[in-house]
Parts: structure tokens; C-alpha cells; sequence
């Protein structure tokens, strides 16, 4: 059970890509199968809609024909005599019942051409006088007739056949709707109005020439410039008014496609649309797109097989993805199980080309690991032994043989304040140095050290040499090297004044950028032929800087901070010598 966590960890990688590859793989078929039900649909609503267009064609043009012969009808009133005399004309009870009788006959005669249409003629005359073929048929009074909305739209445009909706109840209680066209009698010469013509239609009879047409989810309707439904195959919808309507003929009008699809009805429809101009009308034809597509589309065979698809592609992609990912889980494996064997077993290098490349990269990283644990561990010993030396310095057989030696002649002479003073010192000097085990001190630190030991070597050679100390305040806890100043101020009490009786050592440390730098600056004899330059330089330099102490310092600070760091020397005869040691301030 231990190993499963290790084994997923391992195969991680095929675990990512492989759910990357199935989330790809649903995303494009998902992508795929709603594009194609898409595509599908509006290449059917596309198709429909050039199919439907020639039948609305059709069924403008059999409104245009009713139309015409209405049209026709109209005109013949119009011109009858017989018509406008008997609306017109004074008459006695005789002279009625021949207008009456010829009236009658004149409709008769205009009726037969009509006869493919089950309607009623009306005219009425402003002198109240009027006639019908059937007052049945529809069922208004003379009364009512002159008193219509109908009668007074038409007054108000004379010369236009209005084509408008009347709805009445018949002696059952049922609504019947008629569609009645309306023209004024008119005057040719002098343009008085002497009546009215109407011819109506039962929306049922005007409804059978475009059922043939409608079929499942398809509806037609007819609508006025106010948005009234004046004949549909749904007659619940009949006289009834939808501002919407009206909205879909501009968008239908600014369509490149001659469609919309809109909600309309709780439904999204497909909705077409043809101008009627002799009814000044618009002939509607919408659509259920569900229930068309969904007798074109079979959605549920698309996403079967897209679905069959996408498991095709699932199992190439497992498989392929496998195959692909085993070399490198294999790499992985031997990479993570590479300590157990101390880095010296190199790693098997086979499989696909990346593989192959990684695994050699990585046994040429184990060969520049070994090679730098190599030179890491010389250079420990080097450290090492620059330390050694820097410890046998420390403690200076010779040094201690001299200062004791000094302090038994100072007690010897009775100088005992001056002996106590440089046992003191010297008892310090041996606490720091002998008795702290730290690498590296304060300066603050190494200054005391410094100063015991200047004192130790002017009791014993006289004070013509004096020492000077310039530290900066913020350098006083900056932590150094222990000893790295003390050997300089050794060169320069026995090296530096053979020539000259006497003269001083400056001991300055301050901060430059981010770097701590300690100089040492004599004004002793100085050397020839000397330039700055980091240890060894010349050879009358290497006499002076050979001791084990000073080449120490340069190593042992190069060894802990860099090459870029070390001690420099710089002197003129006759001038003095310089001193300078860089290392990071820390």
C-alpha cells in the first residue's frame, strides 16, 4: 500500500496528459457535435425558408386574385346606373320596387362572377336605401351597417377597397369573423358620395384557400398595418392585436437571410413574411422550429455517434499516451532511486528521443557532480591546511621565547609596573588567539588583539615606531578573520624601518559600497620596482611577504569569499608600503 502513493507520483505526468487529452477530446467533440447540430438546423431553416417562400408566393398570389376580382366586381357597381339611380333618386312606392327589382338583378349579375367565393353583396345608399344578395349570410342590420366602423373608414378613403374585419355572433352564441371589402359609391363627374358597396367574406371561406398550405407546427397569419390578426388557421387568435408583429416585418425587411427566428408564442419560430399590397396587408407563415427540426434532425443519432467517436479516440489516446509517457516514467523511476546508490550508478539511457536526451543530460550532470565533489573536497583540504598554517602562526615559538624573555629583564631591572603591563598584554594575546576557537572575530575584536600586540613588541624594542588606529564607528562589529592584521604589523615593525630610525603604522578599516576594506600604511623604507598587485609580487616583495603568517591572510580570505577578494600591495622606496585587504563587510 506504500508503493501506490510513489507509483502515482511517478506517473503523474502521464495522469496530466492524459486528462488534458480527454478534456480536449470532450471540448472538440462537445465543439463538433453542437456545430453540427447547428449547421444542420440552419441549412434545414434555410431550405425551409426557400421552399416557403414559393408558397407564400402561391398564396399571395391566390389573395391577389380574389383581390382582383373584387376589384373587378367594384367596378362594375360603380358604372351601373341602375345602382346609382336607385340610391340616389326620389321614388314613389312604384318606382322602389322596380329600383328594388332591377338593383337585385344588377347584384345577381355581379355575384355570378363570384361564384367561386360563398359570400354576400351589400350596397347602401347615404339615403338609407339598401340591397343585398343574402342578408343571412351576414347577419347586419341597415342600422348597424351605416353606423360601422367599417362604413366610416371608408368614407374617410373613398377611392381605396379596404379590406377589414367584422366579427358577429350568429343565433347560437358562436363569434363568427368576416372579412369585408368596402369601396364608396362615388360620382365620376362631380365626386359626391352617394353609398357604399360590401362585399363579405366569411373568414372560414377565406381561411380554406391557404389551410392546404399549413402543415404540423406551421401556422399562417394574416395582419393589418396595426398589428390585427384578420384571418390564421388558429382562430383564437382572430381580432385579437400583437405590437410585436409589426417589429418582426422591419427586422424581417433589413434580413439578408428573408427570415428571423424569434420567440413568438412562448416558442422559438421561424417566421417569414409577405406584403400584401392590395389588402395593404402582411401575410405571416410561422414555423415551430423544434418541431420542424426535430422531424428533419435526428439530434440523438449525432450525438450517438459522436459519442462512439469520442470513446474511439479515448481509447487511442490512453493507449498512445502510455506508450509515450513509460520511457520517461521508467527515467523517473531510476532518477528518484539515484541517492540509494550514492550518485554512481548512471542512468539508463533508452526510449523516445527526449527520454534518451534527458538521461544523458543527467549522467553528465552525475560526471560534473563527482568532478565537483572532487575539487570540493581539495579545496576543503587546502582550507584545511591554510588554516594549520594560520594557527601554527598564531602561536609563534620564537614570538613567546622573545616576550618572556623580555618580561624576566624588565623583572630583573625592578621595572615591575612595566612588566605587570606586558604580561597583561601578552596574557591576552594568548586568551584570543589560543583560547577563542571562532573563525572569525569583531573588529572591534581584532583591534584589541592588535593593540596587545604592539605593545608586547614596543616594550621590547622601544616606541620609534608608533601605531595610529582609524576605525569607523559603523565597521566596529563587522566580523573578519581572527590574526588577518597582525602579521602585516609584524613586516612592519622588522621589515619596514631598517633604514629609517623611526616612523608610524596607520590601522584604518571602513566601509566601501558593500565591501569592508582594512588598509595598513607605513612610512618606513618602502621597496624598488613595486607596483599594486595582489601576493606574491616581486622578488624583493616575496622576501618581505613570505612569511607563512602574511601569504596565510591572501589565502585563507580568498578560500572563505572569493577570488575577488584578497590582499593587495602597493610601496615606492623610500615612501613606505600599503596594505590593503577587501572582503565583504558582513
Amino acid at each position: 500500500m506504500r508503493m501506490l502513493p510513489e507509483r502515482l507520483r511517478q506517473t503523474r505526468m502521464f495522469t496530466k496528459l492524459f486528462v488534458f487529452a480527454v478534456f480536449m477530446i470532450v471540448t472538440v467533440s462537445i465543439t463538433i457535435t453542437w456545430t453540427t447540430i447547428k449547421m444542420s438546423e440552419r441549412f434545414f431553416i434555410e431550405k425551409f425558408s426557400i421552399v416557403n417562400s414559393r408558397v407564400i408566393a402561391q398564396m399571395k398570389e391566390h389573395f391577389e386574385g380574389y383581390s382582383n376580382e373584387i376589384a373587378v366586381a367594384s367596378q362594375n357597381l360603380l358604372l351601373s346606373r341602375t345602382i346609382r339611380e336607385g340610391l340616389t333618386e326620389k321614388q314613389n312606392n312604384l318606382q322602389k320596387m322596380s329600383s328594388y327589382f332591377n338593383m337585385s338583378q344588377q347584384l345577381k349579375r355581379v355575384r355570378s362572377n363570384l361564384d367561386n367565393y360563398d359570400m354576400s353583396i351589400f350596397v347602401m345608399g347615404k339615403n338609407g336605401i339598401g340591397h343585398t344578395t343574402e342578408r343571412i349570410y351576414w347577419p347586419i342590420s341597415d342600422e348597424e351597417l351605416i353606423t360601422s366602423p367599417i362604413t366610416q373608414k371608408t368614407y374617410a378613403e373613398p377611392k381605396k377597397l379596404m379590406y377589414q374585419l367584422d366579427t358577429r355572433k350568429d343565433d347560437d352564441g358562436k363569434m363568427n369573423h368576416y372579412i369585408v371589402a368596402s369601396l364608396a359609391l362615388m360620382d365620376r363627374i362631380s365626386g359626391d358620395i352617394y353609398g357604399t358597396m360590401y362585399f363579405a367574406l366569411n373568414e372560414k371561406e377565406f381561411r380554406k384557400s391557404y389551410v392546404p398550405y399549413t402543415t404540423k407546427g406551421s401556422n399562417v397569419f394574416i395582419v393589418d398595418k396595426k398589428g390585427e390578426v384578420l384571418s390564421s388557421n388558429m382562430p383564437s387568435l382572430i381580432g385579437k392585436r400583437d405590437a410585436r408583429v409589426l417589429n418582426y416585418v422591419k427586422k424581417i425587411e433589413n434580413s439578408k437571410d428573408g427570415y428571423i427566428v424569434e420567440n413568438f408564442m412562448g416558442k422559438e419560430q421561424i417566421i417569414l413574411m409577405q406584403y400584401l399590397p392590395s389588402y395593404d396587408m402582411y401575410l405571416f407563415n410561422i414555423l415551430d422550429k423544434k418541431a420542424a427540426v426535430e422531424d428533419v434532425i435526428d439530434k440523438r443519432a449525432i450525438v450517438l455517434i459522436c459519442l462512439g467517436i469520442f470513446l474511439a479516440a479515448l481509447i487511442i489516446v490512453f493507449l498512445g499516451t502510455k506508450e509515450m509517457t513509460n520511457s520517461l516514467t521508467k527515467l523517473v523511476r531510476q532518477i528518484s532511486s539515484a541517492p540509494k546508490h550514492g550518485f554512481h550508478q548512471p542512468i539508463e539511457v533508452n526510449g523516445t528521443y527526449e527520454t534518451k536526451q534527458l538521461g544523458e543530460a543527467f549522467n553528465s550532470m552525475f560526471d560534473e557532480l563527482h568532478r565537483y565533489v572532487d575539487e570540493l573536497v581539495d579545496a576543503q583540504k587546502q582550507r584545511r591546511t591554510a588554516e594549520l598554517a594560520a594557527l601554527q602562526q598564531q602561536i609563534n615559538p620564537h614570538f613567546l621565547y622573545n616576550t618572556l624573555t623580555s618580561i624576566k629583564f624588565m623583572v630583573r631591572q625592578g621595572n615591575v609596573e612595566e612588566s605587570e603591563i606586558t604580561l597583561n598584554s601578552f596574557i591576552s594575546l594568548l586568551q584570543n588567539t589560543i583560547g577563542n576557537v571562532s573563525e572569525t572575530i569583531s573588529v572591534r575584536e581584532e583591534m584589541e588583539n592588535l593593540k596587545h600586540y604592539v605593545l608586547i613588541n614596543q616594550k621590547r624594542y622601544g616606541e620609534r615606531i608608533k601605531v595610529n588606529y582609524l576605525i569607523s564607528p559603523d565597521c566596529q562589529e563587522y566580523k573578519i578573520p581572527k590574526l588577518i592584521l597582525q602579521p602585516f604589523i609584524e613586516n612592519s615593525f622588522f621589515h619596514a624601518f631598517n633604514q629609517k630610525p623611526g616612523g608610524y603604522v596607520h590601522v584604518m578599516v571602513w566601509k566601501e559600497n558593500e565591501d569592508l576594506i582594512c588598509e595598513v600604511l607605513d612610512d618606513g623604507d618602502g621597496m624598488e620596482d613595486s607596483s599594486a598587485g595582489r601576493l606574491p609580487q616581486t622578488k624583493r616583495k616575496h622576501q618581505l611577504f613570505s612569511g607563512i603568517g602574511v601569504k596565510n591572510v591572501h589565502e585563507r580570505i580568498q578560500l572563505i569569499y572569493g577570488e575577488e577578494y584578497g590582499v593587495t600591495v602597493s610601496s615606492e622606496a623610500g615612501e613606505g608600503t600599503r596594505i590593503r585587504i577587501s572582503m565583504p563587510a558582513a
